[in-house]
């Protein structure tokens, strides 16, 4: 007869655990359902019961093979591809190869202690900025959390490793209006309408190097946007509410008209001199963009930072938010205002006066 103590129920997150002795060693379980008052009652008339019958029947005792670190990342790999981007996963498997595999790839899951991974963090940050770091560290971190879910851990040694101090991002830097209409002029002619469109929509770059001439309604004044290109890989945009319809503003319009010349037999409205699509704009960065700045003695800046400007140079001139958002493809306004705000008008008035009336 096995010596066992009666499993007790309790939380630990948002999920339901029970604790309990056999032989004297303690016990910890998760029960894989969230702490509620539906599921306490079903812990308590189904999965508590079932569970002694199966410390009695010896069923509970048959070890459960633990995979290898190595194994456990293809598993999580596999059950989480479907909510992943193929390029998001390419990052995730360079990583996996470069910084992970090495240290603890053979190692079963369950044998990692949080000082060794804290050391392991440590050596990463001798040759690694520590924005990369925690990166790295947040994608090995949920691995765990899939061994975790599937009970072949107890604990997440991570929970007690610090994470380390991200460095803040460059403050980002819009362009002049004046810059602005310097670096279209500047521009080459093959590749200004896609300045043009970075500087009037906000839209991502690789949104813009994506755009097929079926996107383009004229009439309607719109672009649809469906797609991003990125490595020579298309997928949906970055979020559902980036996949979205944008106005073409009146300043926007002679720009796309005019880049008409430059189109052929592809369905593409930017390409390389060979007639191919871009890959990405990284390219466009190197051979137009960082050019046109150097010869204009401009700050350097990112390409990216078109779509900065566009936000900033929209919210200071005091349009719409809600439109602004749109335009950007935020989820909502929220997020739009959380980055943008500070740019905002905010002239001086007698706030309050209405209740002197």
């Amino acid at each position: 007869m096995v010596k066992m103590t009666q499993p007790k129920l309790y939380s630990r997150g948002s999920k339901l655990w029970v604790r309990f002795s056999i032989e004297g060693k303690v016990v910890k379980k998760s029960l894989n359902i969230d702490d509620s008052k539906a599921n306490k009652k079903l812990a308590l008339n189904q999965l508590i019961p079932l569970m002694l019958l199966s410390v009695h029947s010896g069923e509970f005792f048959k070890k459960t093979t633990v995979p290898t670190v190595k194994e456990m990342i293809d598993i999580s790999l596999d059950m989480n591809q479907a909510n992943r981007k193929y390029l998001t996963k390419k990052g995730y498997i360079f990583n996996f190869n470069k910084h992970v595999i090495p240290y603890f790839g053979k190692r079963k899951i369950d044998s990692l202690k949080a000082s060794e991974l804290a050391r392991w963090q440590n050596k990463l940050l001798e040759s690694l900025a520590p924005n990369s770091v925690v990166n790295i560290r947040v994608i090995f971190h949920g691995i765990f959390e899939d061994a975790l879910r599937d009970e072949l851990i107890q604990k997440n040694p991570f929970s007690i490793v610090k994470s380390p101090k991200m460095i803040p991002r460059r403050e980002n830097i819009p362009f002049s209006k004046e810059e602005i209409f310097k670096i279209l002029e500047a521009s080459n002619p093959r590749i200004k309408a896609f300045f043009a469109i970075g500087f009037f929509t906000g839209m991502r770059t690789g949104e813009i190097t994506a755009l097929k001439w079926s996107d383009i309604d004229l009439d309607n004044r719109s672009i649809n946007i469906s797609r991003t290109r990125n490595k020579g890989i298309e997928t949906t945009p970055k979020t559902n509410s980036s996949i979205r319809e944008v106005d073409i503003i009146d300043v926007l319009l002679s720009y796309i008209k005019d880049h008409e010349k430059f189109r052929t037999n592809s369905e593409y409205l930017f390409l390389t001199k060979d007639n191919l699509p871009y890959s990405s704009a990284s390219k466009i960065s190197l051979v137009y963009w960082q050019k046109t700045l150097k010869d204009l003695n401009i700050q350097h800046r990112i390409l990216y930072q078109m779509r900065h400007t566009f936000a900033s140079m929209m919210i200071a001139s005091g349009e719409d938010i809600l439109w602004v958002s749109h335009m950007l493809g935020h989820k909502d306004s929220n997020i739009t205002l959380s980055v943008y705000a500070k740019y905002m008008k905010n002239e001086k008035k007698n706030r309050g006066s209405f209740l002197l009336n």
